[in-house]
């Protein structure tokens, strides 16, 4: 038996394709479907973060005003990671 055998709980990949599914199509916060999911957040973001990594060709290409409205929101968060560098 290994140090680490029934210490952590497995899920099929079926529930983890469900559960990032139901985070990004209904936009709730994280906390709130992983508490109703009875699962961590830090797993219920790495399986989400995975599956949009799978499937980041399905998606069409941003448009030039999503481009522009994104590079908008990115600013402010370039310049509070340099403010909390210095």
């Amino acid at each position: 038996m290994g140090k680490f055998d029934g210490k952590y709980k497995t899920y099929s990949p079926e529930f983890r394709n469900e559960a990032a599914r139901l985070l990004v199509e209904t936009s709730h916060p994280i906390a709130d479907v992983a508490s109703e999911l009875r699962i961590s957040e830090t797993s219920l973001g790495n399986w989400v973060r995975a599956c949009r990594e799978k499937h980041a060709e399905d998606e069409p290409p941003l448009q030039l005003s999503e481009r522009a409205r994104l590079r908008e929101l990115e600013r402010p968060v370039c310049e509070l990671e340099m403010e909390t560098r210095s």
